[in-house]
Parts: C-alpha cells; sequence; structure tokens
C-alpha cells in the first residue's frame, strides 16, 4: 500500500508548478502605436521647439555680430565673422553702467523675494489654518491687489517716496517688487497650507509642538513646492520690472536691467549687438534658477507625497 500510495502521489509532485525562485520571464507585447503616428509626433514637437528657440537663437546670432551687418540690406541670420569680443566691449560703453545694472537687478529681485517669502508664509498658514472674522474678505482684497499693475500707481509712489526719502533707491523697488507679487504668493501658498490635514498639526502639537514648530517643522517640508513656486514668479516677475523702474530709478547705476537694456535704444541710431548681448545676460540667471531649484521641486513633490 505504502508503494501504491508513493507511486499515486509522484505524479501529483511532478504536475506541481515551478518554484517561485525560479526567474518568471514576462512577456511584453509589441507597441501598437503606428509608426507614422510617432513620426507625427516628433515632428510636430520639433516645430514646437523650434518655434519657441527661434527668438532666441536669432537674438544670440546677432549679438556676436558688427553693427553694420545687422543693418545690412541683404540680411543674414548667421554672422560671417563671430565677433564674441561684443559680450566684453557692451560692459564698458558710455550709455550705462552695465556692471552696476547686473548688481542693482541682483540685489532688488533676492531681497524682494526673501520679504515676499517672509511675509507670506505665516499670512498664508494663518488663513489656511485659523477661522476669523472677515478671513474671505481679507483673501478677496489680496487677490484684487493682484490684478493692479505697478504702471497704474507710479504717480501715486512716486510722491510717496518723495515724502519718505528713499526714492531713486533700492529700498523703494524692493518695497514696490514686494508688494505687488505678495497677494499670489500668500494665495499660492495658502492652497498648499489647506490641502494638509489638520490631524498633522493636531498629532504635533499633542507631542507638545508649538505653533512656529508645526510652521517650520511640520507644514513646510510639505508646502515646499508652493514656496519654490512663489520663488520662481516672485524672482522672475521682479527680473522683469520696467514701469515702476524706469519712473522711480533715476540714477543710471541704480536701474535695473530691463531699464538699462532701453539705453543702447538711441533717437538716430540703436545698438542692436548690445541690445542683444545684454539680452543674453539678462536671460541667464533665470535659466541658473530654474535649473538649480528644479531638484528641489522635485523633492519636495516627492517628500510632501510620502509624509
Amino acid at each position: 500500500m505504502t508503494a501504491i500510495a508513493e507511486s499515486g502521489t509522484a505524479p501529483r509532485q511532478a504536475a506541481r508548478p515551478p518554484s517561485d525562485n525560479r526567474r518568471r520571464v514576462r512577456k511584453y507585447t509589441a507597441d501598437q502605436v503606428p509608426i507614422g503616428s510617432v513620426l507625427l509626433r516628433m515632428f510636430t514637437g520639433l516645430v514646437v521647439l523650434v518655434v519657441f528657440l527661434l527668438p532666441y537663437l536669432i537674438m544670440f546670432f546677432g549679438s556676436v555680430k558688427t553693427k553694420a551687418e545687422i543693418r545690412s540690406v541683404d540680411p543674414t541670420y548667421f554672422p560671417t565673422e563671430w565677433h564674441w569680443e561684443n559680450y566684453v566691449t557692451m560692459w564698458s560703453t558710455p550709455e550705462t553702467p552695465l556692471a552696476q545694472n547686473v548688481i542693482s537687478t541682483l540685489v532688488i529681485s533676492l531681497c524682494a523675494t526673501l520679504l515676499v517669502l517672509v511675509v507670506a508664509l505665516p499670512a498664508a498658514y494663518y488663513t489656511a489654518r485659523f477661522r476669523f472674522r472677515g478671513r474671505f474678505v481679507f483673501l478677496f482684497l489680496v487677490i484684487v491687489t493682484q490684478m493692479i499693475q505697478p504702471a497704474v500707481l507710479t504717480s501715486g509712489l512716486f510722491r510717496e517716496f518723495i515724502a519718505i526719502g528713499i526714492l531713486d533707491t533700492w529700498a523703494a523697488m524692493i518695497l514696490v517688487n514686494a508688494a505687488f507679487n505678495l497677494s499670489f504668493a500668500v494665495w499660492i501658498m495658502h492652497s498648499f497650507f489647506a490641502a494638509i490635514p489638520k490631524e498633522v498639526d493636531e498629532a504635533a502639537q499633542i507631542d507638545g509642538a508649538g505653533t512656529f514648530t508645526v510652521l517650520t517643522k511640520i507644514n513646510l517640508p510639505l508646502v515646499w513646492p508652493g514656496i519654490v513656486t512663489a520663488v520662481i514668479f516672485t524672482f522672475v516677475a521682479s527680473w522683469n520690472e520696467f514701469a515702476a523702474s524706469l519712473v522711480l530709478l533715476t540714477t543710471p547705476g541704480n536701474q535695473p536691467l530691463s531699464v538699462a537694456l532701453t539705453k543702447f535704444v538711441g533717437q538716430y541710431e540703436t545698438s542692436w549687438h548690445y541690445v542683444f548681448g545684454v539680452s543674453i545676460v539678462a536671460i541667464v540667471p533665470v535659466i541658473i534658477l530654474f535649473m538649480a531649484i528644479e531638484k528641489r521641486l522635485v523633492g519636495g513633490l516627492v517628500a510632501g507625497s510620502v509624509k
């Protein structure tokens, strides 16, 4: 009987599926997308890329041309001779102190961005976490200020800064840029704070954390993508601001690059090779900011999803 039992179980043992330790071979189905559709998508992407890059390429090629070649009756896209010295000589032109303009733009943009973060972070956290009388009216007034442009208020700001005594100073433009970008920063970070469950704050408070600790240690890592968005928007808007700077800053060394760029455009003659060169220089810091902050943006998104 034992032999029969063993012989009876042998076929069943042989019929068992292979061990889980053996590597299973996955069978992937072939891509069913037609080659024509793939080529069409690639062509569309290249067209979009060229449309967006072409103005910058023309500007770059123009920056290494001579003034005569740019004004030639028979223009060419590519320079016949590459004059890289344009990027050196433009720093010592009599039209404007370009080096001081770059420093002014950096100081104004960085300080305005920092001031916006210092004010917008607690404001966004408080409006998202606490209910108080007039909360919706306050948020409505915040978003209404985003619709007002600095150019509309330049005359009033001019007289106000004269009375205060800060006209034609970096402080004036720092306050202007911070004020007109504050509403967007508050709104974008308010939405991120409101998306965090209140139970997270309550759990931290049960463990003995105060309001400031909850804000800095618990909430800030979760709203990092919103902070990055506010930083990028504020910095770029401050970097490109023109109308208020043109009116409030009269000293050439205090003016930002957006105003200094117009000094190369004269009534009878325009130094287009310098205009293009300064434009390229003005683009570089913004590109560096995006490259430096991209990883932190992705890291903040991942950290927020994990926590």
